[in-house]
């Protein structure tokens, strides 16, 4: 049984995701050159897919490849672009920048949508590509997502300066007339595998590759980049720990950054051989490291924004849940509004448990081992949150 039975969009694997793009500057989008890992590179990846599925014929045109397929549902007569910044660590972290895609590509499965990627590696990049999107003409983009409350002083100004552009901002908020602001209430669906977690830590339970022992009385987190967005999944999380338990200690290191799993990997093993037995990140990519280190050391971690039991599924054994953030409804319900001439430009939208945004999902392989008093606790706090009864702190030093 899931924590709540969420709508899954089927995710498009990227057989229609052309290759690096050439063009610069106004005339076709943002310039592309090699992708890679590390952080504080030069280079990204830009990319741009058509509507209608996985297959097509792959030509090549100014520079920039592109997959022809058949139009999506909406038939139109001349296609909507949408151009996708997204936030650094890329493509293929079976975590934010993947459900954030996931949204887009259903966008252009359902309708008559094409969609340029690019991956900034650095936060510096972001104007560079918000930019070029903006400037281009060839396409010329209806639509600019901004995925990540890193890409907000960019944005800021990048608003200000193409103020015909209509731009989405995920996580964070943009006060200007062409932005979209979507945002999420992190701390609802981080309580909710918080209190799973101070309820398993003083028992004694084993499954899959993990286990906890009944006199522990410790649990961590691992936050990314440190900020307000980061802090809420951090006080979320330790209010669910101490509903469960007020004896637990919540052991916290915020990594720096959302691509580097070495330096996730140190900082759960450093909880680990503190006593803690389950460990929750919200990093990104960083988090390959907890799930890493949570084999080598027999405990369990809790995975973030996607159900990452099945997005690496190679530590299934390890993962208890996901705290899912639904990015991909944001984006998607982002382009449906501008296929339909509705974007609502200067507005927030606030997603959290009552409107299906955030959700915790209990491990593909490990849900059906966690005791049933233990899921029932949950799923009544749950319902005591959306109603009202359960107000959950987004700042840490209230918790």
């Amino acid at each position: 049984m899931r924590f709540e039975d969420i709508d899954r969009r089927t995710f498009i694997k990227g057989t229609s995701v052309a290759g690096l793009a050439g063009l610069a500057g106004c005339s076709g989008g943002p310039s592309g050159g090699s992708s890679g890992e590390s952080s504080g590179g030069s280079e990204s990846t830009a990319t741009e897919t058509s509507s209608g599925g996985d297959s097509g014929e792959s030509t090549e045109s100014d520079g920039m490849e592109e997959t022809e397929t058949e139009p999506g549902e909406s038939g139109g007569s001349e296609s909507i672009n949408v151009g996708m910044v997204y936030a650094t660590g890329g493509l293929g972290d079976g975590s934010f920048n993947d459900q954030a895609q996931q949204g887009a590509f259903q966008a252009r499965d359902e309708f008559d949508v094409q969609i340029g990627e690019a991956q900034p590696e650095e936060v510096a990049q972001f104007s560079t590509f918000q930019q070029q999107f903006a400037q281009s003409t060839d396409p010329a983009y209806d639509l600019v997502c901004c995925i990540g409350f890193l890409q907000t002083d960019a944005l800021s100004q990048t608003a200000q300066d193409y103020p015909d552009q209509n731009f989405m901002l995920v996580d964070s908020v943009v006060e200007a007339d062409n932005v979209a602001n979507y945002v999420f209430a992190e701390h609802e669906g981080s309580y909710l595998v918080g209190q799973m977690a101070g309820l398993l830590t003083t028992q004694d339970f084993s499954a899959g590759a993990g286990s906890t022992a009944g006199d522990s009385t410790t649990v961590g987190f691992v936050g990314g980049v440190e900020s307000d967005l980061i802090r809420k999944f951090e006080a979320g999380y330790t209010a669910g720990v101490k509903a469960a338990d007020e004896n637990i200690e919540v052991l916290t290191n915020y990594t720096g950054s959302f691509n580097d799993p070495a330096a996730g990997k140190e900082a759960a093993l450093a909880m680990y051989n503190s006593g803690a037995d389950i460990v929750y990140h919200a990093s990104g990519n960083t988090g390959t490291g907890v799930f890493q280190a949570a084999q080598e050391q027999g405990a369990f971690a809790i995975g973030v924004d996607r159900d990452q039991s099945v997005t690496k599924e190679s530590f299934a054994d390890v993962i208890l849940a996901s705290m899912v953030k639904r990015v991909d409804t944001a984006v998607y319900d982002a382009i449906e509004s501008v296929v339909n001439d509705n974007f609502q430009g200067g507005n927030v939208v606030t997603l959290g448990l009552e409107e299906n945004g955030v959700a915790a999902v209990y491990g593909s392989e490990l849900e059906s081992e966690i005791p049933q008093d233990v899921k029932d606790a949950v799923a009544s706090s749950r319902e005591s949150i959306i109603a009202g009864d359960i107000s959950v702190p987004s700042d840490p030093s209230n918790v």
